[in-house]
């Protein structure tokens, strides 16, 4: 981090309180940087921020569809720098809510970018997009210049707020870039529907994990503070750079099926495995994962943590939070 670029600045992040947006916005609350939040929720149960964090972010509550809501946050707090991360982000509740999920995470971007397009202080805008939008493709890793076409409810919101992102760029030269990441992980994720925090949970209070596919689907998983250094970084440079219409995607380059994971994700516990396959998974492509060639090379960023030393460190977080909490 350059906290040179980051002094004064007026930052606005959406999704602040979720797993990728909380750990960022303790990133930045580290420099000179003013917060202003958008969240869905505010001041939830479970978070990582603490009282003096809270104290330091200017806090709002709304939904990003809301544009006068977010036309009014960018012109009012003279926002400089947009981190737009919220959306509806788990599969499962996607599929049982395409409405909400198409107005949040579509919507949302266009409302969020139209802002941006009328603000005269925005000039760096970081749109968070995933390896969910290039849909299932034979020839693997994903590139950023192949195509995209979701299939899913989830997978298909990700592809058209990708495509929005291009449009506000190409047709009126917005300072708008994308970021495309693998499986996120790390301290922080209180849903425990995603793999990392549930196996954990069940590995201290000697459940089984519940594998809903047949296991054998192929992932990448970066440790958060990796994805976070990431959006940094490229928020850093993309004026700079004239990075304004590129995507980068965020990797560690190391795909891994899903039970050789939850067995490293044991090992890290200092547990036997203990899972069971359900092979009942619905709407999820079997292999996917990136190559951050582009990102290593443009922006000079490369994961700091092995899955190993990401695991150890999660893990011990967990074993924190779980002790207090109690599983």
């Amino acid at each position: 981090m350059d906290k040179r670029f980051w002094k004064n600045k007026n930052v606005l992040i959406t999704g602040y309180e979720g797993f990728l947006g909380s750990n960022l916005t303790r990133m930045l609350l580290s420099s000179s940087a003013r917060i202003v939040g958008l969240d869905i929720d505010i001041k939830r149960r479970n978070t990582i921020f603490t009282k003096d964090d809270y104290d330091k972010i200017i806090i709002t509550k709304g939904s990003v569809s809301n544009y006068g809501l977010v036309d009014k946050l960018i012109s009012t707090y003279k926002i400089d720098v947009v981190f737009h991360l919220a959306a509806e982000a788990i599969v499962g509740k996607c599929l049982e809510n395409p409405l909400l999920t198409f107005s949040s995470n579509i919507e949302g971007t266009w409302k969020v970018l139209e802002a941006c397009r009328n603000s005269k202080t925005a000039k760096s805008i970081v749109i968070a997009s995933s390896d969910k939008a290039y849909g299932s493709h034979k020839d693997l890793p994903y590139r950023e210049e192949a195509s995209l076409h979701g299939e899913h409810t989830y997978d298909v919101s990700k592809s058209c707020a990708d495509l929005i992102a291009h449009a506000f760029f190409k047709t009126y030269g917005l300072p708008v870039a994308v970021t495309r990441c693998g499986n996120i992980y790390g301290p922080g994720d209180f849903n425990f529907s995603r793999i990392v925090p549930e196996a954990i949970r069940c590995a201290l209070s000697a459940h089984p994990v519940e594998i809903r596919s047949d296991g054998q689907f192929t992932r990448d998983y970066v440790f958060v503070e990796d994805i976070v250094n990431g959006y940094i970084l490229l928020a850093e440079k993309l004026q700079k750079m004239n990075l304004g219409g590129e995507a980068f995607n965020f990797s560690d380059e190391n795909p891994i099926t899903v039970i050789e994971f939850v067995k490293k994700i044991y090992q890290a516990v200092k547990k036997k495995p203990n899972y069971n396959v359900l092979n009942m998974a619905k709407c999820e492509i079997t292999h996917q994962y990136l190559a951050s060639q582009k990102a290593r090379k443009i922006l000079n960023w490369k994961p700091q943590y092995t899955l190993e030393d990401g695991l150890e460190k999660t893990v011990e977080w967990y074993t924190n939070y779980f002790s207090i909490e109690r599983i």
